[in-house]
Order: C-alpha cells, then sequence, then structure tokens
C-alpha cells in the first residue's frame, strides 16, 4: 500500500534535509522513491534501511534488497562492516551505503521525506488521530472512525486488526508497523484525498522508532496498566514510553483519560495542551483540578449502555454504545472528545451521534457477540486490567460466568497468576487452557495460571470451579457443554486473531469460529457467521 505516483527525492538532500549532512562511505547518492526496513518489500528505486533486529542483523538481507532494486543502503556501522565481508558495495560501480549512527531513529524522518507523507503542493494531508494506552485502542480507533464517517469524513486505518486507506483493507502483523509502512501509508491516504486518519499507537512502537517523523493532530490516552513489562521492565519505565508521544514534535494536542493515577501524570506532565475527560463516576482521592469533561447518568440500553458527557464549560452531549462492557463507555466518550478537540463544533457532533449510532459498531474480537443464549463472546482481554474489565462486565441476572483464557509464552511471566487469580474471582467456572506459547512449554505456562486461580480460590474462599482443559478448541467446546441457557461464557485473550504459534508453528485457531461451531455442536444458536471471520 503505496502512494501510485512516487516522487523522486535526492537522498543526499533528504539526508541533509534531517541532518546528516556528510553521511559516511557514501560520495554520491542516488534519486530515490521509497525506502523500506525490509528486504522482501523492496520495489525498485528504493533505498534499503538493514537495521539490527533482534535476531539478525539487516545487513544479512543486502543483496535480496539489491536484487529487488534497492539503489543504495543506510545502515550502521555494524552493517557496513557485513556488507565489506560480503561484496564491493561502494566501490564507485556498485550500490552506494550510507554509515548512519543511531540509523533507527533517522529511518522515520527519512520516510517522511521521501514519501512526503505530510502536506505539499498545496494539498492537505489527513487528520491524524492517535490512541495509545494499555488497554482500549483498538475500539478507540474504530470508534473514532466510525464517528468521523458519521460527519462524512473518508477515513483510513492503521491498528492491530487491519489497515485501511478508504476502502481497500489489509491485514496487519504489528500493532503499528514499521516507520517506513506508516509513512507510504499516510502518504496514500493523502494522494487518496482521505480527510482523516485513527491510528493505534503502542509502546512497541514509540520505544522502536515506529511513529518517528509522525506529528498527530489529536493523540488520546486511554489507561496504563501492567502489561509489556519483559520489553519495559517496570511500570515507571512503561509510562515513560507512552508518554514520550505527548510531545510537541509528535502531537499538537492530546485528550487523557484520567480515571488511573497515570492519566492524571500525563495530564500533568504532557508538553502540549491537555483535555482532560473522566469516565468513572466517583471521583479518586487525589482527583485534582475538575476534569474538562465528565460522563454522567449512565444506564443500560441493551447489551450497552446510553450516557451523558458533560463540559466543564457548558455543552452537553448524549451518546450512546451498542458493545458490551462498562469499559466501552470510557472508549466511546474518549473519541468524541477527541474529534472535538479536532475542532468539529458539538452540534454537529450530536447530529452525527442521534443520526448514525457510530459507537455500535462492530470491532473484530473485541467483546464481540457470537451468541445470545447463553450469552458467547469473544475478547482480546490478555492482561490483569483487562481481564478483570471484561469479565466484570459480562455477568447477567440469574446466570453464571464461565471464562476460558490461558496466557501468551515468552511476555510477562509475573502476570500470570495474577489473572489466574482475577478470573477465579469473576467467574463461576474458570477454564485454563493455552493463548500463544510460542517457543514455551504450555503446561508450564497453564500451571502458573491455575495455580493463581487455586491459590485465590482458597485463601479468598471463592466458590470458583477452576478447570483446566488444553488444547484450546477443546477447552471452548467444553465450557460451551457446561453452559445454560442464562449463562455467559467468554473466550479472552486472543480476539481476532486466527492463528495460534506453537513451538514455531502457525495452527489455524480462530476462537470465533469455534464458539460458534460449539453453541451449534450442544444445541444453542450462534449469531450470522457474516463478517465474524474476517
Amino acid at each position: 500500500m503505496r502512494p501510485r505516483a512516487p516522487r523522486p527525492v535526492g537522498l543526499a538532500d533528504a539526508l541533509a534535509a534531517i541532518g546528516v549532512d556528510r553521511p559516511g562511505g557514501a560520495s554520491t547518492l542516488p534519486v530515490v522513491t521509497g525506502i523500506s526496513l525490509d528486504s522482501r518489500a523492496v520495489l525498485p528505486g528504493d533505498v534499503y534501511a538493514a537495521l539490527p533486529g533482534a535476531a539478525r542483523h539487516g545487513a544479512e538481507f543486502a543483496a535480496q534488497a539489491l536484487r529487488a532494486g534497492a539503489v543504495a543502503i543506510v545502515t550502521d556501522e555494524d552493517g557496513h562492516r557485513m556488507l565489506e565481508s560480503t561484496g564491493p558495495f561502494n566501490d564507485g560501480g556498485g550500490v552506494p551505503v550510507v554509515v548512519v549512527p543511531g540509523t533507527r531513529s533517522v529511518v522515520g524522518p527519512l520516510a517522511r521525506l521521501i514519501f512526503g507523507s505530510g502536506p505539499q503542493d498545496g494539498s492537505t494531508a489527513p487528520t491524524l488521530f492517535a490512541v495509545t494506552g494499555t488497554n482500549g485502542k483498538t475500539t478507540s480507533t474504530y470508534f473514532l472512525n466510525a464517528l468521523l464517517e458519521a460527519l462524512g469524513r473518508s477515513t483510513g486505518l492503521i491498528g492491530t486488526i487491519e489497515i485501511r486507506a478508504g476502502d481497500e483493507a489489509i491485514p496487519s502483523a504489528l500493532t503499528t508497523p514499521e516507520s517506513p509502512q506508516v509513512h507510504s501509508l499516510l502518504a496514500l491516504m493523502r494522494e487518496r484525498g482521505l480527510d482523516a486518519a485513527s491510528m493505534e499507537v503502542s509502546s512497541h512502537a514509540l520505544e522502536f522508532g515506529r511513529v518517528d517523523g509522525v506529528l498527530f493532530d489529536v493523540a488520546g490516552f486511554t489507561n496504563l496498566t501492567q502489561d509489556h513489562l519483559d520489553l519495559h521492565g517496570t511500570m515507571e519505565d512503561y509510562f515513560d514510553v507512552k508518554s514520550a508521544l505527548f510531545t510537541a514534535e509528535r502531537c499538537k494536542r492530546a485528550v487523557v483519560l484520567v480515571d488511573d493515577a497515570w492519566g492524571r501524570r500525563l495530564a500533568a506532565t504532557a508538553a502540549v495542551p491537555v483535555t482532560t475527560l473522566r469516565t468513572h463516576t466517583d471521583p479518586p482521592d487525589d482527583a485534582g483540578q475538575a476534569p474538562d469533561w465528565t460522563v454522567t447518568d449512565v444506564r443500560p440500553s441493551g447489551l450497552g449502555h446510553v450516557f451523558s458527557l458533560e463540559s466543564a464549560s457548558g455543552p452537553r452531549l448524549r451518546l450512546r454504545t451498542g458493545l458490551p462492557g462498562s469499559f466501552n463507555v470510557s472508549n466511546a466518550a474518549l473519541a468524541a472528545v477527541m474529534v472535538l478537540a479536532s475542532g468539529v463544533p458539538t452540534e454537529d457532533l450530536q447530529r452525527a451521534l442521534d443520526a448514525h449510532d457510530p459507537f455500535t459498531t462492530e470491532v473484530p474480537g473485541r467483546m464481540q457477540l457470537i451468541g445470545e443464549a447463553p450469552a458467547a463472546i469473544v475478547d482480546f482481554a490478555h492482561n490483569p486490567d483487562a481481564l478483570e474489565r471484561t469479565l466484570a462486565s459480562v455477568r447477567r441476572p440469574g446466570g453464571r460466568v464461565i471464562a476460558v483464557f490461558g496466557a501468551t509464552g515468552q511476555r510477562d511471566e509475573s502476570k500470570r497468576p495474577v489473572m489466574g487469580a482475577v478470573g477465579a474471582r469473576l467467574s463461576d467456572i474458570l477454564i485454563v487452557t493455552d493463548d500463544d506459547p510460542h517457543d514455551e512449554d504450555d503446561a508450564v505456562i497453564r500451571r502458573a495460571v491455575r495455580a493463581g486461580a487455586e491459590a485465590a480460590v482458597q485463601a479468598e474462599g471463592l466458590s470458583c470451579e477452576v478447570l483446566e482443559v488444553f488444547p484450546r478448541a477443546d477447552a471452548i467446546d467444553r465450557a460451551v457443554a457446561l453452559a445454560r441457557p442464562t449463562d455467559t461464557v467468554i473466550i479472552a485473550g486472543r480476539g481476532h486473531e486466527v492463528w495460534q504459534e506453537v513451538k514455531g508453528t502457525n495452527l489455524a485457531l480462530d476462537d470465533r469460529v469455534e464458539l460458534r461451531s460449539a453453541l451449534t455442536r450442544h444445541g444453542f444458536s450462534g449469531l450470522s457467521g457474516a463478517g465474524i471471520e474476517s
């Protein structure tokens, strides 16, 4: 997904524009039309950015990039040494190699110049929205786009589930793609004349420079809870990475949910203008200054809620979300305030809300309803906070909660027993199973989750029945077999994912398909499969 009409850009001029005036190892640099970090994605006329990876250096794949048509290579000292040992890349007749210290920090700004992803030649770039936080990013971006489309805007999307530029969509491999792809997508959206684009910005994206060179019009913050500590180490470090989005070089203004202490801290320290939003009805002890917007008068409406959004300066909006879960009130409110922060008048927003019900849009694998009797739901909750929010929101009067989940291998091990304990507290029947073990022993992962659940049952006198069933499809089947029509079956952890990685092998597994099949097999009715396995 690149612009159809790439612009030739002098590589030397582009490097000079970002402060690389005397690129080491290169005398004459060519005109380029693109840039790629992936040798398999190189197109003729590209510069290949050969960066160090987790296991291998990109310089190892330089020959493949050259065969695909790369006309220059940008790399670091290690990459340069590797290239010198494998061939004469810079001997006057070969492809020039540009050696740049801190290469990763250069790639994003360089991609922005090469692809021309910002406004240029009198054209306007899409209004850019970013959402970061531990939970709620995906749903909030879908809500943003649905609201923008209700306002008559054409939209793009970059996120966990898919990348979309208008009507064209492709599945995503990363929550936030690498920076060259981000800038090529933004350039494509500008070329197609799209009005707005929403992007999930993960902590990995910020840590590894995937949104370097992007200036968002509005950045939103959902919450911060335990996750990704295998990468960041501590919650303080995790917060520091997230807060890097809220600087003048990355966004113009921010909307921050101040329901948790991290949000309140971010609102107080962000280096850009901040609009604050509180969605919990009871203000915390350290609430401090009154928020700019507050959610009030939350009432059930079908599986979702209706609620008011009140401004400290006077305006009041009436909103509805048809998606289950009180946290979707927070996601909807955040999307609404972010659109207001972009300059849309409140009266225009209310008309769009009334006419189109945008916050009832289906979000694949996020509180996705597969059946109604029993209520059968698939959700992506894969950390303690998200799991607690999900399980707490699905209990129905007179019915039990039957939960199925596991934990991901080669990720933060400390959250496994915590998740087990959360499941035991909020479920009547908890079935511990496999998530994505990756290269870990699946039995070891299950044991840690189950130990946390059983410890909570014993210490707190809980009545939850804890089972261990694997493989995952069998666990889903067992949950439905145990269910009554008044119960809720919640399959958590994998959401929209359709492959399960086990010891380097991807096994086909879609929780939505398995759950719908189990409902049919046990005599229950599932909702239409149309669009579920998208």
